[in-house]
């Protein structure tokens, strides 16, 4: 039967249901894939993956909505009554729109926000970081990046092939010892690392950086709302901003939207959307986004009760945690547990969501191999009695899950006895 002669509606139900084999080396990559992180598991799933799903009564420590925020009836309001009363929205690139666009009042109020001459802002976090580094940096470039610092920073340096050189966590020394090494070139750090929640010391970082004529580069996702001024940041916070080049963000931690930012001078604004490439071939933020993005700038603002609650919370549960022997780093509302090993990880997993606790493993490529953990991360809407709970699973369970015998137990103790 020829293709011309079998109804249209039949031929359309047909290609939606077949499949072309895969080339061998595609199917290579994804049997590896399936051997290494879904075969070992008990459930056959990825350890980010547990058993069950939350319920109503379960406390969940994974939203990085940290100042509880994301279904604030002021937000919710702003980008529905947009999408009711506005024309067609314009989807397409943001190289089109013109200065007192939607998108450009919001970039201005962002940067008063922060301190800044101006602010782009970008699809994502990932956005903001992969573009910049492609607009900053070349083969000729060498950039100083903090080994823990986010993957999208790790991925700019990639796209825009500058030599990296990593320098150990959090040492502004080994930093300096490269940089004399290499000569000037870029610094990416994190302000707050969002895999185990300890701050980098800011300072002696940026000093180094002016010292040796270095561009510098802070990723604030994790900080810019719940830390500074009114929710301003850590650079904020520790009287940086005017000698630090760039902020990025991401704008779903504490913003709890979908969108990134960057804030650099106005001179380097007006050339970077039409230098990075996620700018030029990506299509704005739509309208209604940006009018909830807008609101929600109103309640960081307007949140230091929100903030100082976060902070209260963050402290009970990093004290209690450590009461318990559990070794963690965190300075932040950002808390981790390392159980290192996957197989640890998964017991520690399964013992906490069967008492209705839900947390977020972390593995490689988001932590070195064999250093997995679980990261539980609080928002200023958690009550002390959930709070509670959770450190009494945890002293249940430490047993049961051989926390005892775990290296960052151990190294913990004997740091604490030493």
């Amino acid at each position: 039967m020829s293709v011309e002669s079998v109804p249209r509606d039949e031929v359309r139900a047909v290609s939606r249901k077949a499949t072309k084999p895969l080339p061998d080396f595609i199917e290579e990559k994804l049997g590896k894939c399936q051997e290494e992180t879904f075969s070992p598991r008990k459930n056959g799933k990825p350890l980010v993956l547990g058993n069950r799903n939350p319920g109503p009564g379960s406390v969940v420590l994974q939203s990085n909505d940290y100042l509880n925020i994301s279904k604030h009836p002021e937000i919710t309001r702003a980008q529905i009554e947009l999408l009711e009363d506005a024309g067609r929205e314009l989807v397409m690139s943001a190289v089109f729109l013109h200065e007192g666009s939607d998108k450009f009042l919001f970039e201005k109020a962002m940067a008063d926000f922060v301190g800044f001459e101006s602010a782009v802002l970008c699809q994502s976090g990932w956005a903001a970081n992969v573009g910049l580094m492609q607009v900053i940096a070349d083969e000729s470039t060498p950039v100083y990046i903090d080994f823990f610092t986010h993957m999208s920073l790790w991925e700019g340096i990639n796209v825009s092939g500058a030599t990296p050189y990593a320098f150990r966590h959090n040492d502004p020394g080994h930093l300096e010892r490269m940089v004399k090494e290499h000569g000037p070139g870029i610094v990416l750090v994190d302000s707050l690392y969002s895999t185990i929640g300890d701050i980098a010391p800011l300072k002696d970082i940026i000093d180094i950086s002016e010292q040796y004529g270095c561009a510098s580069v802070v990723d604030e996702s994790h900080s810019l709302g719940t830390h500074g001024h009114h929710g301003a940041g850590l650079i904020d916070q520790f009287g940086l901003t005017a000698r630090v080049h760039f902020i990025t963000a991401s704008l779903a931690k504490a913003f709890a939207g979908r969108a990134g930012v960057i804030f650099s001078s106005a001179h380097f604004a007006k050339y970077y959307p039409y230098l990075a490439y996620p700018a030029i071939f990506s299509s704005a933020l739509l309208p209604h986004e940006i009018a909830g993005l807008r609101t929600t700038l109103d309640v960081i603002r307007r949140g230091d009760d929100r903030r100082a609650k976060l902070h209260e919370n963050a402290r009970f549960f990093r004290d209690g945690l450590r009461e318990l022997g559990y070794n963690i780093v965190s300075d932040s509302q950002i808390i981790a547990i390392e159980s290192g090993l996957e197989s640890d990880t998964e017991l520690f997993r399964d013992a906490l969501e069967e008492r209705d606790v839900f947390g977020s493993v972390f593995l490689t490529p988001a932590t070195p191999k064999n250093r997995s953990l679980m990261r539980f991360s609080l928002h200023s809407g958690l009550r002390r009695d959930e709070l509670e709970y959770v450190l009494k699973v945890c002293a249940e369970i430490r047993d049961e899950v051989n926390m005892w015998n775990w290296k960052s137990t151990i190294k913990g103790s004997a740091k604490r006895s030493g």
